[in-house]
């Protein structure tokens, strides 16, 4: 196919031409659609809702459908699961998920977002910093099952897993349930949780703490056994293309404050 380059008076201006559009024409190349491919969301306040049917997960695979043009069939699966099928080669892609040096042997990531993790407890648990929680043996701490979380939160939740203080869970709405019975006295949150924190019961009773951690970056999880690398690496531009033209941060927009959807989107 003629690229329009006359190659006869200059032929390494030429080869270098080619080269760039051939470069361009890779970079910009659409993933493979030669077969259905499949997505899984997880329930997670304003990721994802099955009450509503939407959420930023939601709004981000809609557009991921409609730039690649190739079919998806998103299903909604708990997270220890989507971990297992991402692994095994069952399942495609999934959204939100953060690395770990275990998850990098079977995951490829393409990151479009990242964001602090805070430890919520009950205003009557005693706990004015992190430590205290640690060192009163009476307080349970409550967590999503397969979840991981900033450095010093991964280690808070293993730290206590250990010592048989941690209540897992499927979801976040009962690990609120038990907070509010006072069966675990603190969980870990981000700021997709926000809505269920703003409300009176949970704001009146509880309080939060940060972890001295910088933000964790989450993407789309690729299966390393499903997608050769070459496709990972057409997925991953094309996350970072929504990225680059303001696509993931008016995403953002739809559920957060200006402010806090540049700082999760930009970094």
């Amino acid at each position: 196919m003629s690229l329009g380059i006359d190659c006869l008076p200059q032929r390494i201006l030429c080869a270098f031409a080619l080269l760039v559009a051939n470069g361009t024409a890779h970079a910009t190349e659409r993933p493979d659609c030669s077969r259905p491919l499949s997505l899984a969301l997880h329930e997670h306040g304003l990721l994802y809702s099955r009450q509503t049917g939407g959420g930023i997960d939601k709004d981000f695979a809609d557009e991921l459908i409609r730039r690649s043009g190739c079919r998806i069939n998103v299903t909604v699966m708990p997270r220890a699961r989507i971990w297992q099928l991402i692994e095994s080669g069952g399942l495609d892609f999934s959204l939100s998920g953060i690395a770990n040096e275990q998850r990098l042997l079977f995951a490829a990531f393409a990151w479009y977002f990242s964001n602090k993790y805070y430890l919520l407890v009950r205003r009557d648990a005693g706990v004015q910093k992190v430590e205290d929680f640690v060192r009163n043996p009476q307080l349970r701490l409550g967590a999503i099952r397969s979840f991981r979380y900033s450095p010093s939160a991964n280690r808070l939740v293993d730290a206590l897993d250990a010592d048989l203080r941690v209540s897992h869970s499927t979801g976040l709405a009962p690990l609120y349930a038990t907070l509010l019975a006072n069966q675990i006295q603190g969980m870990i949150v981000e700021p997709f949780d926000y809505p269920a924190l703003e409300s009176a019961t949970i704001r009146e009773q509880t309080a939060i703490l940060e972890f001295d951690d910088p933000a964790v970056p989450h993407g789309l999880i690729m299966s390393k056994r499903a997608l050769p690398l070459q496709e990972q690496a057409k997925w991953r531009a094309l996350v970072d293309s929504m990225r680059a033209d303001g696509t993931v941060e008016r995403i953002f927009d739809k559920y957060f404050k200006p402010e806090l959807s540049r700082a999760m989107t930009r970094f």
